[in-house]
């Protein structure tokens, strides 16, 4: 699971701190940490000896493996409660997670090259174990794999106690007494909608929940949850919490690496700095489209290679230019295209024909492809080059930029300046980049990414005062700051009724702060709100991603990937977040037109 990787890096980035602050002894303590990490069960061990090896300075893929198993169930074979993929790349800043439902129908493989038959994507875990998961997934995505993170999922609760509760943002009422019958025959759970700190179980009950929706919004929950705790980790990590923290998870997670090698301290503090200091809008969370089906779900090779190529080439500049298109300003695109990218290729791995193949295969992607001058051979001075080397000539506009780009297609790809060598000069004809070929690459050219083109929508909203007022009303007086009514509300929305469910309430959010939520419905079952609180310092408050003036007042946006998620409003005295669906099915511009609609609530006389 990505939230549990998320609280082993960013635990152990504050563990590094505080052997470099304390001593020998925390230090010792640290590598000690992570030595526990690595493989120690024959699962993980003869599961982690299918993984690539991982290449310095380039992208490299996770498959997280959540595994359950339930009390009372006796010898049966756990499952694989959850299947995640995360990609870490250093190139472009981001990180991308590729979440599976666990009912997928897929073929399984296990020790063979053939399937050993079709079925659920979590029975891999049952019937092959680690290996036969970390096998199924290459062959259904085509990616490689460089660490395999196994995670005993009943340790979640335990983790989270320790750390005193995770913020979550809860879009709705989530309410079950299990009694014996046919209609509460599942988990437990009672939760308020609002922003609160949840515990351990209470974390669990909302990450596993999928009872009255569908494994769909299961995996929106749990990224929902590792968006929260990245936040709240951002803010503060107490020594002690992390040092229990650290052993809790030493003795549920087991982390293998590629190429026969051992985790090292040095590894996951550097995704741990990495992960900490990337940009906003540089965290993005895919899911596969048009899946069908109840028990079993389906879903086409085209769709599931569609969530695969995004996954692994993420747009940075998206949330830029949805944010723009929902101002309906224009953004001019920073990256190159390729028809504007003049392009030498050499070959620099010793195997005969490799240029001229490369140099086809780039022409083909819509590259202005130069031969070397005066009729010279492609080949570089020496054989001997290991990575692919793309050289760019500094003195030409947007020549690093376009190194970039060129990267993405040719990975694993190392980018640097043109070097004064006479002997390599020779052999430019003046191109922006010179491509000199390595022993890596294989004789493949990734498609350039097809970046769907995204344009101004009319807002879906109506207007309607009444509605809010009628709800806030009888909390104007029992909190200590004025609030906000929403005149402006989605088309088809109504406020939340449905069974038992109350649209409005009014709590204390933490000792010192009080909060008021609302929490309306749309036409397809899906749940947005508006939050309104005293407490101006609130983790979900610190991963912003623009500022921007919307009807004259400064508001905060915050996007994941190209989707707004939420939208705050600063006062002296309060704040007011207006919070998309869990699968942000709320178009930009109808966030934001419901936040400009936000107006000061003028209670009856």
């Amino acid at each position: 699971m990505e939230l549990i990787r998320r609280i082993l890096v960013a635990t152990l980035l504050v563990v590094g701190m505080i052997g470099g602050a304390v001593g020998g002894g925390a230090y010792l303590w640290y590598h000690q940490s992570v030595a526990d990490l690595r493989p120690h069960t024959i699962d993980v061990r003869e599961g982690s000896k299918a993984l690539d090896a991982p290449l310095p300075n380039h992208a490299a893929i996770a498959l997280v493996l959540g595994y359950d198993h339930r009390a009372g169930e006796g010898n049966s074979p756990s499952r694989s409660d959850t299947l995640m993929l995360i990609r870490a790349d250093p190139t472009t800043d981001s990180i991308s997670l590729l979440s599976f439902p666990r009912d997928l129908i897929v073929p399984i493989y296990c020790d063979k090259p053939y399937p050993v038959g079709h079925d659920r994507i979590n029975s891999a875990y049952a019937r092959c174990g680690s290996k036969g998961t970390l096998e199924t997934v290459k062959h259904l995505t085509g990616l490689p794999v460089n660490y395999l993170v196994t995670v005993n999922f009943h340790g979640f609760k335990e983790i989270v106690n320790r750390l005193g509760g995770v913020w979550m943002d809860i879009d709705r009422r989530y309410y079950n007494k299990n009694v014996g019958t046919s209609a509460t025959d599942y988990a437990n759970i009672d939760l308020q909608p609002g922003y609160q700190k949840l515990s351990g179980q209470q974390a669990l009950d909302f990450v596993r929940f999928r009872h009255t929706d569908s494994d769909l919004y299961r995996l929106a929950r749990q990224q929902e949850f590792v968006r929260a705790f990245k936040q709240q980790v951002k803010q503060s990590l107490s020594v002690s919490a992390v040092i229990s923290l650290v052993n809790i998870v030493t003795k549920n997670v087991e982390v293998g690496e590629g190429g026969g090698r051992q985790l090292q301290g040095n590894t996951v503090m550097g995704y741990a700095r990495f992960a900490a200091g990337l940009p906003g809008g540089h965290f993005f969370q895919d899911r596969l489209n048009n899946v069908s089906g109840y028990a079993e779900l389906s879903a086409s090779n085209a769709d599931i290679q569609q969530a695969v190529t995004a996954f692994q080439q993420p747009d940075v500049g998206a949330s830029k230019a949805a944010n723009a298109a929902a101002f309906g300003r224009k953004v001019k695109s920073k990256a190159p295209l390729p028809a504007s990218i003049s392009v030498t290729v050499l070959n620099g791995n010793g195997i005969a024909g490799a240029a001229a193949n490369a140099a086809y295969l780039l022409a083909q992607r819509g590259f202005k492809v130069l031969d070397p001058p005066n009729g010279l051979s492609p080949n570089a001075p020496t054989q001997d080059y290991f990575h692919t080397k793309i050289y760019y000539d500094a003195a030409q506009p947007k020549a690093k930029a376009s190194a970039v780009v060129l990267q993405q297609l040719m990975q694993p790809a190392d980018i640097a300046r043109l070097p004064r060598s006479p002997a390599l000069l020779a052999l430019d004809p003046g191109a922006k980049l010179m491509v000199v070929l390595g022993t890596t690459f294989h004789g493949q050219v990734a498609a350039v990414p097809s970046r769907p083109r995204i344009t101004h929508q009319a807002a879906q909203v109506r207007f309607d005062a009444s509605v809010g007022s009628s709800l806030l009303d009888p909390y104007a007086k029992r909190v200590p700051f004025p609030l906000m009514n929403p005149t402006v509300l989605e088309r088809g929305s109504v406020p939340d009724t449905l069974g038992p469910d109350k649209p409005a309430r009014v709590y204390r959010i933490d000792p010192k702060h009080k909060a008021v939520r609302l929490v309306f419905r749309t036409g397809g079952n899906q749940y947005w709100g508006v939050e309104e609180t005293d407490w101006s310092d609130a983790p979900v408050l610190s991963d912003k991603s623009f500022r921007s003036d919307l009807g004259g007042r400064e508001m905060e946006l915050h996007y994941s990937g190209q989707r707004l998620h939420m939208v705050v409003l600063r006062t002296p005295k309060a704040t007011y977040w207006v919070v998309n669906t869990l699968l942000d099915s709320l178009s930009n511009e109808t966030m934001l037109a419901i936040a400009k609609g936000l107006r000061l609530l003028t209670p009856p006389k």
